[in-house]
């Protein structure tokens, strides 16, 4: 029975039933691949004509054609497609619905071998399945026949021209562009270029602001995507440009300013499109630019963007393809030196959406529902609102599908030219030859074309597995780059045949593909051999592919193979030890991962130090992984950045633990990749509802997640559950419980004014200190709006510290912890505050009141000429330029202001001031907009730690305790004091051993498999608590724990 169908759905390839796919990877695509109209007339031909007999339409209610229109031009609306041979859609459908033994077309995504695809390809592959990609369908001129790329330039310039006027309303200008809409809000294309054309008109007659101009937007290449822009972009009265012609206009219109009223008009915008010989230069000045010789070698040139465009540009529209091979078009450092010159750059519209890649600030792709973020490279910070300092970004990357309607009309009138083929074809050799290149997989096995693809997929892995199994395992290496049309004219297959055929061997090191026929692609291959011969013959085999596409020495203007060949080296085959430890991968590399690594590298799996589990520091940077693992046994740096999701994937496979220490936004992405693999994670963060929610799903693969295993949030728990957890063993009740914590200078360090320090940038802090609080005292509920937060700090004395004059503020919501613990309803008070040495928040609080911690751009600072922070100090104060600044005066001025309630803090507040450096004469940097910005230039650079300093953690719980069965209390503390440590010149803070020491616990706990508990944990069960506080003590982290009986 079960071969029998097996033989009836075969035969359903080439039967001539079309399946139509309910696209679901995104809820703004609403393309369809045919539209009705294209159905009609397949359907009009039958089977005699077009191989189409039935077309079965998969029910969407948000397809841009409605289901009735379809069904209006004779095809059937139904979720089953079990009858279809062919099933086509715009993008891949959900894996679980891939039906075997039919044939499928859309835009895959896996003739690159691109890893999160793979499981899709692999799906395909075991059901038997035909698959063609739209990409890979060209003309006879090399170029891909199906694309949306013009649609993509269209839509994205309206989008961008929409936001353009809102941002330009909050600098201050009403302009034309405020009027237009996105492009989704037009219902045609038609429609959208009417209101830009309106806009056009408005600036024609009305002109623009002269305060704005010349608005220049300037154009990246010259293929579909940027035609597409400037169709939209030529709506508008324009004049294009050259580029040597930037700093003219641009020199013009600054006279003008300075010559004449701001109620001057200027009537049209500019536009300059520039390909890559604007971008770069040649290193050698005697030479002059070659794009082939650019392609082939680009280390050979240097980036001139930032110079020779950049300075001019107010908008720049990326539409070109870029590897990262190839210089950036402008680095994130780059754009911060610019505005520091007065650069006029507004905003980005990244239509190609290349993510961290050739503007190196847009790192993050947006939404059509939202479509920018701001870059602030004042503060090198990111933000979703249009109202401060930066340049605006667009990076959506599904932008055709908001001209939904035109978009399927185009690509329908082009598809249903081929479908006809695919419909009725039943073996791929009845195709055309357009046709057959574009198959990647024919009922079940790769086409010859492709066969490459699981080599590559094995390259990659073998090349990842390389920092963890050591040297190559070949005895003769050698870098080989090549460069070409390596995929589209398969010139990949050709050089891996060469390698294996010759017994050689190779790890894919780099790969970059292009993403059209247009780019050239790049990949760099560790070559191995086994002996020199060897060696030699895949090189000379190699070398005659890539001059076989020359004609008496010339190379085509654009190569399909250029190659590049690097020094053999032999190596040492004998060093290789197979891996047999646990291994636990720490992603981060900052302070707190040393004293991790240093812990889990010492300590076995079995809690004996003779054979210490293996750890995998993973950086974004190479050289900061490398200084965390000096000196240590047992630890592997490796470059990792966890947007790469190929190497995320490799490295969470051959781990025992992850433990992120990167910053919380990335714990989530993280956290489904273990929950994927089936790998515990340990963090130092709180929970978040991102990290929430992945509770039931990590329970149902039986991983656990323990979050908040550091100090504050982590050993504050782990004291107070063993407090709380020992008093009820006896029968006790919680009547308070109050928990202090700070990280602080040590004595020795805290000389200055306002006795602490920074060991990061203060703006976190700050911020801290302006958070609203509420706790629960004697029954209770006390609230502390943000703004009088510091105001509300009392003094504090602690009995076994007699020396430390200690204050607290309210650390947010203490009532959720009563919740955790299982004590809100029996305490009557519940309360967790910050420490800081007597006296800070009095200080803090007056430069609160004098203005400092205001975060918007503060118009005296923007004045010119630039202020200096005396007078801005002046300013705040309302004081005139001849105000004395010595301190009795200062004293006796905040006072008198009500900012400080008497002459003794007025008196400490000035001490500080000046020991900020907020009264000195001195210009306040460029990188300065607004009063917080300024504070915390002065904080960075005055309250620092020197390299002999040490820093100081502070822990105190106090749990009170009633017993009703004698009528007893008590009072149990524990504190602990733990100082930073100077070792052999190398300093470790007592914060980073706070937090990775305990981290690096959690992950020792999971690798012993002591901790059962499964889904997102916090470590308030005994089967974390008590272990893990034994392996701090062993570690020299000690709890001083003392009772008070009455």
């Amino acid at each position: 029975m079960g071969s029998m169908g097996r033989e009836e759905n075969s035969s359903l390839v080439g039967n001539g039933v079309v399946g139509i796919l309910a696209e679901s990877i995104n809820i703004w695509e609403r393309r369809a691949p045919l539209t009705p109209s294209h159905c009609g007339r397949l359907l009009l031909g039958g089977k005699g004509k077009s191989g189409i007999t039935r077309i079965i339409v998969q029910p969407s209610t948000k397809r841009i054609h409605h289901d009735a229109q379809y069904e209006d031009a004779g095809c059937e609306i139904s979720d089953d497609l079990s009858e279809c041979g062919l099933i086509i859609g715009i993008k891949q459908p959900k894996i679980e619905m891939i039906l075997p033994d039919r044939a499928y077309a859309f835009f895959s995504h896996t003739h690159k071998a691109q890893q999160e695809n793979m499981p899709l390809l692999d799906k395909m592959l075991d059901e038997r399945v035909s698959l063609y990609d739209y990409e890979l369908i060209v003309g006879e001129d090399g170029k891909r026949l199906l694309a949306f790329g013009k649609f993509a330039g269209r839509a994205g310039l309206i989008d961008f021209l929409h936001g353009l006027g809102q941002r330009y309303l909050n600098l201050g200008y009403s302009t034309p562009f405020l009027s237009l809409g996105a492009s989704h809000m037009y219902p045609s294309l038609a429609a959208a270029k009417s209101a830009v054309i309106a806009v056009g008109e408005e600036i024609a007659t009305l002109g623009l602001p002269s305060g704005i101009s010349p608005i220049v937007f300037v154009f990246t290449g010259d293929g579909n995507v940027s035609q597409g822009a400037q169709e939209i972009f030529k709506l508008l009265p324009h004049t294009f440009i050259g580029v040597d012609q930037l700093p003219e206009l641009y020199m013009h219109f600054q006279g003008i300013d300075k010559n004449s009223k701001s109620t001057k008009r200027v009537f049209q915008v500019y536009g300059c499109i520039i390909t890559s010989q604007d971008m770069v230069a040649p290193k050698d000045p005697t030479k002059s630019f070659s794009k082939a010789d650019y392609y082939t070698h680009p280390e050979h040139y240097n980036p001139v963007f930032h110079e020779r465009v950049a300075p001019y540009a107010s908008v720049i529209v990326n539409c070109m393809y870029w590897e990262k091979r190839f210089p950036r078009l402008l680095s994130t450092k780059q754009l911060q030196d610019l505005v520091k010159r007065g650069c006029p750059l507004l905003g980005v519209c990244d239509i190609t959406c290349d993510i961290g890649g050739s503007i190196e600030f847009v790192n993050k792709s947006t939404s059509i529902e939202s479509p920018f973020f701001r870059y602030n490279p004042y503060t090198d910070s990111y933000h979703d609102d249009m109202t401060s300092d930066g340049v605006i970004c667009l990076a959506v990357d599904i932008l055709p599908t908001e001209f939904s309607r035109e978009a399927s009309q185009h690509f329908g009138d082009i598809l249903s030219q081929f479908v006809t083929s695919l419909a009725s074809a039943k073996e791929i050799d009845e195709l055309p030859s357009h046709l057959r290149k574009a198959c990647i997989a024919h009922k079940g096995a790769l086409t010859p074309l492709y066969e490459y693809i699981p080599r590559m997929r094995k390259s990659f892995i073998e090349t990842l597995e390389a920092p963890l199994n050591g040297l190559s395992r070949k005895k003769y290496t050698t870098l080989v780059s090549l460069s070409g049309h390596l995929f589209d004219k398969f010139q990949i297959n050709k050089a891996l045949d060469i390698i294996e055929s010759a017994g050689g061997s190779f790890h894919l090191v780099r790969c970059e593909v292009g993403q059209s026929t247009e780019d050239i692609s790049y990949s760099e291959l560790e070559v191995g051999a086994d002996d020199i011969s060897m060696m030699d013959k895949i090189l000379d085999s190699l070398t005659t592919l890539a001059n076989s596409g020359e004609t008496d020495g010339i190379v085509p203007k654009e190569s399909e193979l250029s190659l590049k060949i690097g020094k053999v080296s032999a190596n040492e085959i004998d060093n290789i030890v197979p891996r047999k430890r646990p291994t636990v991968l720490i992603l981060g590399a900052g302070r707190v991962c040393h004293p991790a690594a240093v812990f889990l590298a010492s300590t076995g799996k079995n809690g004996d130090s003779s054979e210490g589990v293996h750890v995998i520091i993973a950086s974004l940077f190479q050289e900061d992984a490398d200084e965390t693992v000096e000196g240590i046994t047992n630890a592997t740096a490796v470059q990792l950045d966890v947007k790469d999701l190929e190497k995320l994937y490799f490295y969470v496979s051959q781990v025992e633990v992850v433990v992120s220490l990167l910053p919380p936004s990335f714990h989530s992405s993280i956290a489904n990749v273990c929950i994927e693999h089936k790998k515990h994670m340990v963090t130092a963060s709180y929970v978040d509802d991102s990290m929430s929610k992945l509770d039931s799903v990590a329970k149902s693969v039986g991983v656990t997640i323990l979050c908040e295993m550091g100090l504050d949030p982590g050993i504050d728990h782990m004291v107070a559950m063993k407090m709380i957890d020992e008093a009820r063993k006896r029968g006790g009740k919680v009547k308070g419980f109050t928990s202090y914590c700070g990280g602080l200078p040590s004595p020795a360090a805290a000389n200055n004014p306002l006795a602490y320090k920074f060991s990061w940038n203060p703006a976190g802090a700050i911020r801290a200190g302006r958070n609203s609080a509420i706790y629960r005292l004697r029954g209770e509920t006390v609230n502390v709006d943000g703004k009088e937060l510091y105001d509300s700090a009392k003094r504090l004395r602690l009995s076994d510290l007699p020396a430390f004059s200690l204050e607290h503020l309210p650390n947010r919501n203490s009532l959720i912890y009563g919740d955790l613990y299982g004590i809100s309803k029996e305490a009557s008070t519940i309360y967790r505050a910050t420490l800081r040495y007597e006296g800070f928040s009095e200080i803090m609080a007056t430069l609160g009141k004098l203005g400092f911690f205001e975060m918007e751009p503060h118009p005296f600072v923007k004045a010119a000429p630039r202020p200096t922070f005396q007078s801005f100090f002046n300013h705040l104060l309302g004081l005139n330029k001849s105000f004395s600044s010595n301190e009795e005066d200062l004293i006796q001025k905040l006072v008198q202001l009500g900012h400080c309630k008497d002459k003794k803090t007025a008196y400490k507040t000035v001490k500080a001031i000046k020991f900020l450096g907020l009264h000195e004469d001195v210009v306040i940097p460029e990188s300065c907009s607004s009063a917080f910005e300024i504070i915390c230039a002065r904080m960075e650079e005055r309250l620092t730690y020197k390299n002999d300093e040490q820093d100081m953690v502070l822990l105190h719980h106090e749990v009170e305790l009633e017993f009703p069965n004698n009528g007893l209390t008590e009072k149990h503390l524990a504190t602990l004091l733990e100082f930073g440590k100077i070792e052999n010149g190398k300093s470790t803070s007592a914060m980073a051993l706070t937090v990775g020491v305990p981290a690096a616990i959690g992950a020792l706990l999971l690798i012993q498999n002591r901790v059962q508990k499964r889904g997102v944990v916090r470590p308030l069960e005994s089967e974390v608590y008590i272990p893990a506080l034994e392996m701090l003590e062993a570690a020299g982290i000690k709890l001083l724990e003392t009772v008070e009986s009455s």
